[in-house]
């Protein structure tokens, strides 16, 4: 069976990031194994995807495979049923973490999250805030303790970013390697300090 990765937008800053990841796995050429896309996305990712980048609703969703609604709680993506190689949220909010933490499980971002944690399924969260108070930190633990892996999308520099889409790449294709899927291009593979002084 091909992969399947359930992509999730929430209302934290940072759209791009799931948005060039859905881009990065429709790509032939940017992922070697083709891998299903299943979208959730929350009214507020939408909101800020239309801030951000200026996307509507129709440019997202046409680079995912199969669309969910977000209030649709009886999807496929709710049960445990529903085989997938896992889910990325990205960015993650606040509130979403809160309510994976939780087990709040009202909407299908945060069933669908609490399905891949309930089945042992890989769970990252591109978790989008700063500074971070103290609630923020334990439902990051709690979440972690749970299974899932949190994954701030903090900016690498050892490979020297030049543009803002280096950045976002480079984190993006961590994400993909967590999940196995392999890409070209995307992430400057760390080669140690010796590497670097024998190229010079």
């Amino acid at each position: 069976m091909k992969k399947r990765l359930i992509v999730a937008i929430t209302g934290a800053s940072g759209a791009v990031y799931g948005v060039r990841l859905l881009q990065q796995l429709a790509r032939a050429d940017g992922c070697v194994a083709p891998v299903e896309t299943h979208l959730v996305m929350s009214p507020s990712g939408l909101l800020t995807a239309g801030h951000e980048l200026g996307m509507g609703r129709r440019d997202i969703e046409a680079l995912a495979h199969v669309v969910h609604n977000v209030r649709d709680i009886g999807a496929s993506l709710a049960s445990g049923s529903f085989r997938c190689d896992g889910m990325a949220i990205a960015p993650c909010s606040m509130r979403t973490l809160a309510a994976i933490a939780t087990g709040l499980a009202d909407n299908l971002i945060t069933r669908a999250a609490d399905v891949m944690l309930k089945e042992r399924r890989k769970l990252v969260l591109l978790a989008r805030e700063t500074p971070l108070n103290l609630v923020h930190l334990r439902n990051m633990t709690t979440v972690t303790e749970a299974g899932a892996i949190v994954l701030p999308p903090v900016p690498a520099f050892y490979n020297h970013p030049k543009t803002v889409d280096d950045i976002v790449d480079h984190t993006v294709g961590r994400v993909l390697d967590l999940f196995d899927i392999d890409h070209e291009g995307l992430v400057g593979r760390w080669q140690g300090l010796r590497a670097d002084a024998d190229a010079a």
